[in-house]
């Protein structure tokens, strides 16, 4: 199980503290830092099963500055959008958790994140 976090992050610092209660074993990954390649960010979509603008913060000032509220959702922008979000990291949202199973979630809540430890 891998987790990609932002330690600033009061969601990520959450999930954390929730995977060290249960005795998870875990890899954390600070993608601000080790920022993961497009291929990489294809792969965590398809463990997901999400596309790129549903995990895309486009509250986000680089988001506002790249004009992320207008561009298109449908698959012929999705290499843009895994583009945007490989060079602009911070736009993506977090905690990610990789399951051992092969899925992932979104880890915003306990319930993601219980339910990526349970898989």
């Amino acid at each position: 199980m891998e987790i990609w976090i932002n330690p600033a992050c009061s969601k990520c610092r959450s999930a954390i503290s929730l995977l060290d209660a249960e005795g998870a074993d875990y890899t954390v990954r600070r993608y601000l830092d080790d920022v993961p390649s497009a291929n990489e960010i294809r792969e965590v979509l398809t463990r997901l099963g999400l596309e790129p603008w549903d995990i895309t913060r486009t509250r986000e000032a680089a988001a506002r500055e790249l004009g992320l509220e207008d561009w298109p959702r449908d698959g012929a922008s999705r290499d843009r959008w895994i583009t945007a979000l490989a060079e602009h990291p911070g736009l993506i949202q977090r905690p990610i958790i990789t399951a051992d199973d092969g899925t992932a979630v979104v880890g915003r809540t306990d319930e993601a994140v219980r339910d990526a430890l349970s898989r």
